[in-house]
């Protein structure tokens, strides 16, 4: 308790509890907050060998932030603010920052549910994994089934998931167990550029590379029966899909528009960063209206995009168990975004309600029971809360809890955490060393590419279930479910 530790930069991290460390407000930094960390000793001094702290620092003197920028416990270096971090800013004389979303705008997951047990797995789970790699197109620069002309994706960007769902990809229940409901009002498609146009239009219905990946899973261990119950999970054993992607070359250029954009016009409003990666726009400048509009439709196309492989996850089941998708019960339990900056009404510092810009970066929303953002189905108990794990580690299903409205804005972690750069787990692993290992542990793994598969190797992340603890013993949000995996599919 209350132990000093140094980090690079001469910034002080107080510890305050087991769970939870503070840098204080420093003017002489121009820090306009303080810096919250949501951790515990050993991940602490992983976010010490890198720039976590440094950037959480840099993001407490944007104009206009509010309360303390907060990292989570699966919290790392990132481009400009640190994965694993949230920011609000005020709406009326704040900022919004693109790389306070970042390049996946709304890489997120979502899990389906089934009515399979593992004693129903008769066949060999590699031929599931393989009919599934073949169902879905995955890598680098992967092209999807759908080739959109403009108005067709125009359309998209401002319906998303309603407009799968609406050309025969889903149901009615898909969108109302998304956050947001598969789509933010204001998405504006003029506000896109010919090149995100290009990269995003043939990229509909793929899963890309990098950390995206589908993964049948079992149910390991119920915590919650009563909220598993609710989401349709009901017995260890029970099988789930976990998918995780998001909007592909689309978002990724959005991002990199909107960052030149902002450098340009950061002078214009007399706005002066200690790092240019933050690089920002008032809330309500023209600027900023477009970067939230081309934000919103990138949102769209990432809902969009995992709806289309949630259709073709369906149909891949429904072939090789000769089931109908109504015996297969694959319900949609929900789906999270991570990287999103959103409206949202908090109170701060005991003062009435006021709207904010949550700015959610390698984040995830857990709001509690009782809100009019959680679907009708899970109002009484609070949002369900997905964190996907690392190829071959656990993930998990947690809840909202009221905590979390007071200390993170209502969010908790978005899953391990990198501990190890892509390039260094190339140094020290192979492909047929991370495939053997996984397969000592029954996990059966399809990559596009071995560069892949080592790049995401377990060992590049964090423990998860200690990233969990921590969020559960703080009470952001609570445990329901550990799922672990059978099969992976990897870009």
């Amino acid at each position: 308790m209350n132990n000093l530790i140094t980090i690079r930069g001469n910034h002080i991290v107080k510890k305050i509890n087991d769970f939870e460390f503070k840098v204080e407000k420093d003017e002489s930094k121009n820090m306009k907050v303080p810096v919250t960390i949501y951790s515990n000793d050993d991940l602490i001094s992983k976010m010490i060998s890198d720039r976590t702290i440094d950037q959480a620092v840099n993001v407490s003197t944007l104009p206009g932030v509010i309360k303390h920028v907060v990292v989570l416990p699966d919290g790392h270096e990132g481009y400009g603010f640190p994965v694993g971090g949230v920011a609000a800013t005020d709406l009326e004389g704040g900022v919004i920052s693109p790389g306070g979303v970042g390049y996946d705008i709304n890489c997120g997951v979502r899990l389906l549910r089934t009515s399979l047990f593992t004693s129903d797995l008769k066949i060999d789970i590699k031929n599931l994994v393989d009919g599934l790699f073949k169902s879905i197109p995955t890598g680098v620069g992967s092209e999807g089934v759908l080739h959109l002309n403009k108005s067709e994706l125009d359309d998209l960007l401002i319906q998303g998931v309603d407009w799968a769902i609406d050309h025969g990809y889903g149901n009615e229940h898909d969108a109302e167990v998304c956050e947001e409901g598969g789509k933010m009002n204001g998405a504006d498609p003029s506000c896109i550029s010919d090149t995100a146009r290009k990269r995003g239009a043939p990229q509909l219905g793929s899963l890309g590379s990098g950390n995206h990946f589908l993964e049948i899973q079992k149910v390991d261990k119920i915590y919650d029966k009563n909220a598993a119950k609710i989401m349709g999970l009901y017995n260890e054993g029970q099988i789930t899909v976990l998918i995780h992607c998001g909007s592909r070359g689309f978002g990724h250029q959005v991002c990199s528009d909107y960052l030149r954009i902002s450098e340009l016009a950061m002078k214009k409003y007399n706005i002066t960063l200690s790092d240019r990666e933050l690089a920002c726009v008032p809330n309500y400048s023209k600027e900023g209206e477009s970067y939230r509009k081309a934000m919103n439709s990138a949102l769209n196309f990432a809902w969009a995009n995992r709806q289309m492989i949630t259709h073709w996850t369906r149909k891949t089941f429904e072939k090789f168990f000769s089931l109908t998708e109504t015996d297969l019960d694959m319900k949609l339990v929900y789906d999270v975004s991570h990287n999103i900056a959103k409206v949202e009404r908090h109170k701060v510092e005991g003062e009435s309600s006021r709207d904010l810009v949550v700015h959610r970066k390698g984040a995830t929303r857990a709001f509690p029971a009782g809100m009019k953002e959680v679907p009708i189905s899970y109002r009484d108990i609070g949002q369900p809360v997905i964190i996907p794990g690392s190829m071959g580690t656990a993930s998990w299903i947690l809840l909202g809890n009221p905590r979390s409205m007071d200390l993170s804005f209502g969010s908790t972690a978005h899953g391990a955490g990198r501990t190890m750069s892509r390039a260094a787990a190339k140094r020290n692993y192979t492909a047929d060393s991370v495939k053997k290992g996984l397969e000592l542990k029954g996990i059966y793994v399809k990559s596009l590419t071995k560069a892949g598969m080592v790049e995401e190797t377990p060992y590049a992340y964090k423990d998860v279930d200690a990233v969990v603890n921590i969020s559960h013993s703080l009470g952001i949000a609570t445990k329901v479910a550990r799922l672990i995996p059978l099969g992976v599919i990897k870009g």
